[in-house]
C-alpha cells in the first residue's frame, strides 16, 4: 500500500510525529484494522492495535490511486475509547 502523509508547513515532518506515532505504527494499523468506519467531509477512520501493542486512531483519505491513502493524522486512543473498542471487538 502507498501511503502518503500530511507535512507540517512549520517543521516539515509528518503531522503524526506530534502525536509521538511513527509511519511503521500507521501502516500497522492500516493493514489490519479492527475497524474502519466514514468519517468527515471524505474521510475515514481506521482504529487498531499496532504489533508493539498500541491502539491508534487513523485518519485519512483514500487516493483515487488503487491501493494509496493520504493519512491526515494519527493518535493513541485515550483509556475510554480503547475500552470501548475492546467492548465492540468481543460483541
Amino acid at each position: 500500500m502507498n501511503v502518503r502523509y500530511y507535512i507540517e508547513p512549520e517543521t516539515g515532518q509528518p503531522h503524526i510525529y506530534g502525536h509521538n506515532v511513527s509511519e511503521a505504527e500507521v501502516e500497522d494499523v492500516l493493514s489490519r484494522p479492527w475497524e474502519d468506519r466514514v468519517g468527515r467531509d471524505g474521510s475515514r477512520v481506521a482504529l487498531g492495535q499496532t504489533r508493539g501493542g498500541r491502539f491508534l486512531r487513523v485518519i485519512y483519505v483514500p487516493d483515487p490511486s488503487p491501493d494509496s491513502v493520504f493519512v491526515v493524522t494519527a493518535y493513541e486512543l485515550g483509556p475510554k475509547a480503547k475500552r470501548a473498542l475492546r467492548r465492540r471487538r468481543r460483541k
